[in-house]
């Protein structure tokens, strides 16, 4: 029997994979909800999902590599605290960086910031902004005394 998965089955596949399963398992997997059977209607429609998810996602890419190139284009300053020989006080976080991209006009998510060790250091130091999985953008951040 074959079947289209309409959801997420663990050790068997996820939503839109189609699979080759005995009579008995597929029954039950399109009883519970998780799986249609394989017909060449409900295959069209799986098809033209996929074109419309591959669309969608080119397109949410190029959105986000316009936003790369705008956070590529600023630089981020920090005034901090430092002690003898120009030591800083504590680092710049995800949540300040979040808040100086706010109030430049961005929409980031903490989570999407990825720092590489810790930013406790005079100068000019480089964060990766992770917007899509295929688009990181660098931002500049710059600390001073």
């Amino acid at each position: 029997m074959k079947i289209i998965l309409i959801k997420d089955v663990k050790k068997q596949g996820k939503k839109g994979d189609i699979l080759t399963v005995k009579d008995g398992y597929g029954t039950f997997l399109i009883n519970n909800g998780s799986a249609v059977l394989a017909t060449p209607n409900s295959c069209d429609r799986l098809d033209k999902e996929n074109k419309e998810k591959e669309l969608n996602e080119q397109i949410h890419i190029k959105q986000c590599e316009e936003i790369k190139k705008k956070i590529e284009n600023i630089q981020i300053k920090f005034k901090v605290k430092t002690g003898v020989n120009d030591k800083v006080f504590g680092s710049i976080s995800a949540k300040q960086i979040v808040e100086e991209l706010k109030n430049k006009g961005f929409d980031i998510d903490k989570k999407q910031i990825k720092i590489d060790g810790v930013i406790s250091s005079l100068g000019f130091h480089i964060v990766n902004i992770e917007l899509h999985k295929k688009v990181i953008a660098n931002l500049k951040i710059e600390l001073t005394k």
